[in-house]
């Protein structure tokens, strides 16, 4: 088998038209992303409204079983995390660019899509209907304080428009490089609107008679709010549902695989997210107990002007994460049109598509404006599977580490939880 020893360069078997549609696709069009592109792509999918939510979740779970969880979350997803990049480029000359061509690969072309893609749309899909209803709660947030009910009193089903009106015309980009500068704007964001929550109730300092008993009275109510409380911080690691998809936009030659700086924009993501999460979450319920809202800024309330400023940086942000997580849907439904019904790429196609996608999880949001409530069914359902377990049984289906070996223990454990 010598002469074996020496693989010869991979072959592209893919015919012109198959090319030409690659380099169409939002996923695949463009390669040129730098490490910092990850960087900024990931805290905007990671740092989301479920940010402002984890104070609330805290005093689901009370003090320790919290920070157990919260701590938990941060390694156990981000060694998910690195399994992915990973496995983006682990068979030479191929790149999985799409969650579901990896699950394609593990466990055969019809049971990889069955496994994969039902999950990935529930948890875009439902992320990008809550972002809808967040960025117009956050406007009309924003226009209250600003008032300070001089104005007139304006619904929040117009607030949900306004916001939508913009993701009409920013679902035009075509690609993950073309929104790099709208998720650079969304993740500085963040940050700042994670400092002001944790920055002003260091300010205000813990509440008079501030009770950190658990929320629920009843057995019933302590598991419904402890399982809600896990569902809740499982939607806020929920990254790994475009991972491949922004691996996907970075180059990748023999000597730089696409996974060093990947793996380097990874790093300063979980470094932010560290630095984002935690203080929001032990600070706010530090200060306000089992008493904080399921949004800190709203138990904030004051100084009015710096509340209004962060609900201001939160619709920015989530006009910047709605497009990270609609990116991946995008190019599935552009697939679907193109390959299995034929239709040709081109503008009028992506206008139609877009269009109706923005206007669905409008309609939605607007009809269902407490769907956020449901953000803890959701993470159980979707979010923690993708996140946290669904790598490490790829994982083991692939690679086959020996039994009991270090790798094999860690999967299975991380898998059956």
């Amino acid at each position: 088998r010598g002469h074996n020893s020496t693989r010869p360069p991979p072959q592209d078997w893919r015919t012109v038209e198959e090319r030409k549609i690659d380099d169409w696709l939002p996923v695949t069009a463009s390669r040129n992303g730098k490490w910092w592109y990850s960087a900024f792509h990931n805290v905007t999918a990671m740092v989301g409204a479920g940010l402002l939510t984890l104070p609330y979740a805290m005093s689901e779970l009370g003090w320790g079983p919290g920070v157990a969880v919260m701590t938990l979350s941060w390694i156990m997803t981000l060694y998910t995390l690195w399994q992915m990049v990973e496995m983006h480029e682990m068979v030479p000359g191929k790149r999985f660019d799409r969650y579901h061509e990896l699950g394609q690969y593990a466990f055969g072309e019809t049971l990889g899509l069955w496994i994969v893609v039902p999950q990935q749309l529930v948890v875009e899909i439902s992320l990008d209907i809550v972002y809808m209803i967040t960025g117009g709660k956050s406007l009309k947030k924003f226009h209250d304080l600003v008032c300070d009910g001089r104005c007139k009193d304006i619904k929040l089903s117009y607030f949900i428009m306004i916001f939508a009106s913009a993701q009409f015309v920013i679902s035009q980009l075509p690609n993950f490089d073309s929104i790099a500068t709208i998720s650079l704007a969304a993740a500085l964001m963040s940050i700042c609107y994670s400092t002001i929550a944790w920055g002003a109730s260091v300010d205000k300092g813990k509440a008079d008679g501030v009770d950190y008993s658990l929320r629920a009275s009843t057995t019933s109510g302590m598991v419904f709010d402890f399982l809600g409380g896990l569902g809740q911080m499982a939607f806020s690691f929920s990254g790994h549902n475009v991972v491949l998809e922004i691996q996907a936009s970075i180059p990748s030659t023999a000597d730089t695989p696409s996974k060093k700086p990947m793996w380097k924009g990874v790093i300063v993501a979980y470094t932010i997210v560290l630095l984002c999460y935690f203080p929001v979450a032990f600070v706010g319920y530090w200060a306000f107990g089992n008493s904080v809202d399921d949004n800190i800024l709203i138990t904030l309330n004051t100084p009015k002007w710096l509340i209004a400023a962060a609900n201001m940086m939160v619709v920015v942000h989530v006009i910047g994460s709605y497009q990270v997580y609609a990116m991946p849907v995008f190019d599935m439904m552009e697939m679907v049109l193109v390959r299995k019904m034929r239709f040709s790429p081109g503008w009028k196609l992506r206008l139609v598509s877009r269009s109706l996608f923005v206007a669905f999880t409008m309609f939605v949001g607007i009809t269902f404006p407490f769907f956020g409530g449901l953000i803890g069914f959701f993470g159980g359902l979707a979010f923690a599977p993708t996140t946290y377990f669904l790598p490490c049984i790829i994982w083991l289906t692939v690679y086959k580490p020996r039994v009991f070996s270090l790798s094999w223990c860690t999967n299975w454990v991380r898998s059956t939880e």
